[in-house]
């Protein structure tokens, strides 16, 4: 089924980016949007992001063919709840969390018979928040993992699949057990190291920074608020990541104790060798090799 009425739940960058992507493809739905601030609703209109925008809730996702949630991950729960009573039957929900199983379950606990929910995360952003920040081709040749699960309306899953597809993205599944846990590696953990690196120089190191710390603590100018949520929601597999990171730094330092010069080198081998193998498979998924 073809949607024609989309609500897109926060209008910032993801959400933002979505709306204008949507008018790239020249699809042909009225964009809802939802915001708690009427200026920046006023800036989604202004950029074409969306054709109407709201900050009532309810009038929000009347009538709404599609519901796509964006907004922090804290606050998927009362969202899902709110507007549950207001959807229309048929009407799917998906969002574009970090973390996957809290909202699955929270969406199949509290959402009524007839509305179908799939779990979704566009794996594409930027440090940067806001609808400013909005492009529309933001998810192009990006990766969203779609999170089924045995109650997951199959008709709904192929839609949702779709209308990333229609914006430019690729597509796979995984469980919302397995996405945590996988996301808490290549996504959690990098945030948190990154915020680590940031927050142990002292203030005389700073200025002595070059482009190399730059690109490493790059994902630390993230917005605390919306990351404190995605790894409190996930916190069990980000500590058992946390704690797999310790003990590869504390071989290294027993490595450096030793004086083990090729440990060391082999160490450091075996990184770039699978860096550079990750890259190439980046290229071939891209066309670029």
């Amino acid at each position: 089924m073809q949607p024609h009425h989309l609500s897109i739940l926060g209008v910032g960058l993801l959400g933002g980016s979505i709306g204008l992507a949507v008018r790239a493809a020249a699809m042909p739905l009225r964009i809802v949007g939802y915001g708690h601030r009427a200026a920046t609703l006023h800036k989604a209109r202004e950029y074409g992001a969306i054709d109407e925008g709201y900050e009532d809730l309810s009038r929000a996702v009347r009538d709404a063919d599609l519901v796509i949630l964006c907004t922090p991950v804290g606050l998927f729960g009362d969202t899902l709840r709110r507007i549950g009573p207001e959807l229309k039957p048929g009407a799917v929900v998906t969002d574009v969390g970090s973390t996957k199983r809290s909202v699955v379950r929270q969406a199949e606990e509290v959402l009524p018979p007839g509305v179908r929910f799939v779990g979704s995360h566009p794996m594409a952003g930027s440090e940067k928040r806001g609808i400013e920040f909005a492009r529309a081709d933001l998810f192009q040749n990006a990766l969203c993992i779609t999170t089924p699960t045995p109650r997951t309306d199959a008709e709904a899953l192929k839609n949702v699949e779709a209308f990333w597809t229609t914006i430019g993205m690729r597509t796979c599944r995984l469980s919302p057990e397995e996405h945590d846990r996988l996301l808490a590696d290549v996504s959690h953990l990098p945030h948190a190291v990154a915020a680590a690196l940031v927050g142990l120089q002292e203030e005389a190191a700073l200025p002595l920074a070059g482009k190399g710390f730059l690109d490493a603590t790059r994902i630390a100018g993230g917005d605390g608020g919306l990351w404190r949520d995605i790894l409190l929601d996930n916190r069990d597999n980000v500590r058992a990541a946390v704690q797999r990171l310790k003990n590869r730094l504390d071989s290294l330092a027993t490595m450096l104790e030793r004086g083990e010069e090729e440990a060391v080198k082999q160490w450091l081998d075996a990184a770039a060798a699978r860096r550079e193998e990750l890259v190439r498979q980046k290229l071939r998924e891209l066309g670029g090799e």
